[in-house]
């Protein structure tokens, strides 16, 4: 009987209040629309990527994949200034290099300019900080 209670009790405490739920929501939308918004040019950027100056196969792999380069360089470095610095700081931070990648790779004329701008896409690294941000 005193176990049902501590299970109960245990089930109680573990449900979300409302802040915990908006917080919860809030976070999984930005990432949900960073990763939409990152990853939907990847079935059509080799025949974008054929216009544009100075395109190579090569180039066009390594501007698809400097996302991920630069993504796995920064996580480590963003997730100890987040212990350091805060969660939030370090989210609206990455957000915001993110943002300005966007706009260089959207900006860009030649296959060099949408590297730079998925390097800079890259290192707004916060993914782990979004994992590891608490709810509470």
């Amino acid at each position: 009987m005193k176990s049902q209670s501590l299970t109960s009790h245990h089930t109680q405490q573990s449900r979300l209040n409302a802040h915990e739920k908006q917080s919860a929501y809030s976070l999984a939308l930005i990432y949900s629309l960073r990763m939409l918004g990152l990853f939907m040019i990847l079935p059509v950027f080799s025949v974008y990527a054929a216009g544009l100056e100075h395109h190579t196969p090569f180039l066009t792999g390594l501007a698809i994949g400097a996302y991920g380069l630069t993504q796995a360089i920064f996580q480590i470095p963003f997730g100890y200034l987040s212990d350091k610095f805060g969660r939030k700081p370090l989210v609206i931070c990455g957000l915001l290099i993110f943002a300005a990648g966007s706009l260089v790779a959207g900006a860009a004329t030649d296959i060099y300019g949408v590297i730079i701008g998925r390097l800079l896409q890259g290192s707004g690294a916060v993914a782990a900080v979004l994992m590891a941000l608490p709810l509470i």
